[in-house]
């Protein structure tokens, strides 16, 4: 692995692209509505900001973004782009990475809180984020729900992405809750292959987190709209909150 994790320049420099889907208005705008909402009038603290998908327009909302990203490589993306100037970003691990000051809400999207890959880093986490909010301010987490229930009989893995140049199979370790996605992408003719780990999380065990770091349970919808979040959604948008 590289002092950037797993989002070296290699990755870094097609990321945008991989999943420009993510990118699109309709994938970005509900978000940033959601978070400038819980924002107000403070400011906000993105853990794994990356390139900037959901910093860069909230920011342009009015919002005073700062970040934590430990692959200097996406960071560079970040600031290769229009109004970067304008977020603060700190190097480094955000389960454990201080910053100065506190913030009205702090957030977590597109599954990064899989990204710790031990139960004791995604505690750290939450109660790195308690450190730094203010009283009443929030944590917001949107992760999808483990698809254990398309594990075929006996079998680990499950796709996620079939397309004509790039394959995606997630493999899951039910004994510890480590699950891999392996990627499988065709670039200037040339199959390239690599695996990220991540480790999956229930609503219910984030709730626990939440409570060991002095937070309680908020909102929790099934996406960035607020649809009713049932049993089968197939992700969630949870809020936590700081006692005032």
């Amino acid at each position: 692995m590289h002092d950037d994790g797993y989002f070296d320049d290699r990755v870094a420099a097609r990321y945008d692209e991989s999943v420009a889907d993510m990118f699109a208005p309709e994938s970005v705008d509900p978000v940033v509505d959601f978070l400038a909402e819980l924002a107000g009038e403070g400011r906000a603290l993105e853990l794994g900001i990356g390139t900037g998908r959901i910093a860069l327009p909230l920011r342009r909302r009015g919002v005073p973004v700062h970040g934590i990203d430990m692959s200097q490589a996406m960071v560079g993306r970040l600031r290769a782009k229009p109004g970067a100037d304008d977020i603060d970003v700190a190097i480094g691990d955000f389960a454990t990475t201080t910053v100065e000051g506190t913030f009205t809400v702090a957030y977590l999207v597109f599954n990064t809180i899989s990204n710790l890959t031990t139960q004791a880093a995604q505690v750290a986490c939450f109660r790195n984020v308690a450190d730094h909010l203010d009283p009443g301010g929030c944590f917001v987490i949107e992760v999808g729900i483990p698809d254990l229930q398309r594990l075929p009989p006996g079998e680990t893995f499950v796709p996620f992405r079939v397309g004509d140049d790039r394959w995606g199979i997630d493999e899951y370790d039910v004994a510890t809750q480590a699950m891999t996605s392996h990627h499988l992408i065709i670039h200037d003719g040339e199959v390239e292959r690599f695996s990220v780990p991540f480790r999956y999380t229930w609503p219910a065990e984030l709730d626990l987190m939440a409570e060991l770091a002095g937070m309680s349970l908020r909102d929790r919808w099934g996406d960035w709209s607020r649809e009713t979040f049932t049993s089968d959604s197939r992700k969630h948008v949870s809020v936590w909150e700081k006692p005032t």
